[in-house]
C-alpha cells in the first residue's frame, strides 16, 4: 500500500504500526525520518535490547533475506512488539523468504525495510509488496532544482506552526530559500541541516532570520550569492554583476551550471510576467508559483528587459549552460564566460 510520508507519521504517532514498511527510493531523508522513528518510538527502552534488530543487507551470509524473515518470525521476548529492521536492504540479492513471508505476516513484528533506490516492481516480491494492504510502501524521489526553493519556505512554515503553539513566531528573509536551494542543491539532510543551524544559531531573544545570519552560521556571503547577482541585473548594476559573477567564477562553491539554473527561471517567469493580463500582486504570485515579496522585481525587471530582449536573454542562458559542458567551447574559462554573459544581458 503505497503512503504518503505525512500521513505514515501520522499513523506511528496515533501507535498505529503496519507488519511490514518497504522505505525507499533516491532522496533518502524520507526514509531516515520514518525508519529512525520506528527505531525511537515503536518500542520502550527496555524492549528494544531485547526485541529490536537491526541488520545491514550487505553482512547477510549469501546476501539472502532468509535470516532476516526467520527473525521476523520468532515471538517478542517481552511479549509484546518485535522491531526488525534492514537497511541497505539493495545489497540483498535473494528475495524468495520476504515474498514467501508476505502471505503469511506475524502481526506482532514490524519488518522496516530500508532500501537506497528504486526496488523493480515488475519483480514478484516488489510488486506483491507495493500492492500488500498490509504493507507500507514509501518511495522518495530525489527534489528537482526547481522543486526546493518552495521545500524549504514550507518546511520553515511548518516549524513556525509547531512554534506557534507557544505563542512564538520566527520572520525569515524570503530571500533565504532560494539562497540556501543555490548553495545546498537538492540534497534534504543538508538542506534540513542548514535551516536547524539557522534556526539553533540565533542570538537569544532573536526571532529574525536574515541573510546576515546566513553568512554567519551557514558560510554563504550575504553579498556574492545568486539573490544579491539577480539584484544587480534587475538594477542594471553592471559593475556589481561583473563582481559577483568573477567570485562565483573563483569559487568551487559556484559552479556556472548551478548558478545559471534560477537565473533561466526568473528569465522565464519574466517571459510569462510579460504576457499576464493581470499585473496585480496575488495574481502574478499564483500564476508564476513565487513568493509575494518578488513580484516587485518582475515588475521592475519588465522596464529594464522588454519581451524580445528575455527571450534573446533566456536563449544566451541556454548557450552558456551548453558551452560550460564543452559545446562549441575549447578553452573559455568560467570567468570569460560569466563576463560574456553579463555583456549580453546587459546590452
Amino acid at each position: 500500500m503505497i503512503k504518503k510520508f505525512n500521513d505514515i507519521i501520522a499513523d506511528l504517532k496515533a501507535d498505529k504500526y503496519a507488519p511490514v514498511y518497504v522505505l525507499c527510493g533516491e532522496e533518502p531523508y524520507y526514509p531516515d525520518q520514518v525508519c529512525d522513528y520506528i527505531a525511537e518510538h515503536a518500542l520502550d527502552e527496555m524492549a528494544r535490547e531485547f526485541d529490536q534488530q537491526m541488520v545491514y543487507g550487505r553482512d547477510l551470509q549469501n546476501a539472502d533475506i532468509a535470516s532476516v524473515i526467520s527473525a521476523a518470525r520468532g515471538y517478542a521476548m517481552m511479549g509484546g512488539r518485535k522491531v526488525v529492521i534492514v537497511r541497505e536492504a539493495q545489497a540483498v540479492k535473494k528475495w524468495e523468504a520476504l515474498e514467501a513471508y508476505l502471505n503469511n505476516l506475524m502481526p506482532q513484528t514490524v519488518l522496516v525495510i530500508c532500501y537506497n533506490g528504486k526496488p523493480d516492481k515488475r519483480q514478484g516480491v516488489w510488486k506483491t509488496a507495493a500492492e500488500h494492504p498490509q504493507v507500507v510502501w514509501l518511495q522518495s524521489d530525489k527534489l528537482r532544482d526547481y522543486e526546493v526553493e518552495r521545500w524549504i519556505a514550507d518546511y520553515i512554515q511548518e516549524y513556525n506552526r509547531r512554534l506557534s503553539v507557544n505563542g512564538e513566531q520566527l520572520t525569515v528573509d524570503p530571500r533565504i530559500a532560494p539562497i540556501l536551494a543555490d548553495h545546498l542543491g537538492t540534497d534534504l539532510s543538508a538542506i534540513v541541516g542548514a535551516v536547524q543551524k539557522l534556526i539553533d544559531g540565533r542570538p537569544e531573544g532573536v526571532n529574525t532570520i536574515d541573510v546576515a545570519l546566513v553568512e554567519r552560521n551557514i558560510g554563504i556571503s550575504k553579498d556574492y550569492n545568486i539573490i544579491e547577482l539577480q539584484s544587480a541585473l534587475i538594477r542594471g548594476d553592471i559593475a556589481k554583476a561583473h563582481r559577483i559573477t568573477q567570485y562565483f567564477a573563483s569559487s568551487k562553491d559556484h559552479v556556472m551550471v548551478r548558478e545559471l539554473a534560477p537565473l533561466q527561471t526568473f528569465f522565464s517567469n519574466l517571459l510569462m510576467y510579460h504576457y499576464l493580463p493581470d499585473k496585480s500582486q496575488a495574481n502574478v504570485a499564483k500564476e508564476l508559483g513565487i513568493n509575494p515579496f518578488f513580484v516587485r522585481d518582475y515588475a521592475t525587471a519588465a522596464k529594464r528587459y522588454p519581451a524580445g530582449k528575455t527571450f534573446l536573454i533566456i536563449g544566451y542562458l541556454r548557450e552558456m549552460d551548453a558551452r560550460y559542458k564543452g559545446i562549441n567551447n575549447p578553452s573559455a574559462k568560467d570567468a570569460d564566460l560569466w563576463k560574456e554573459l553579463i555583456y549580453k544581458i546587459m546590452h
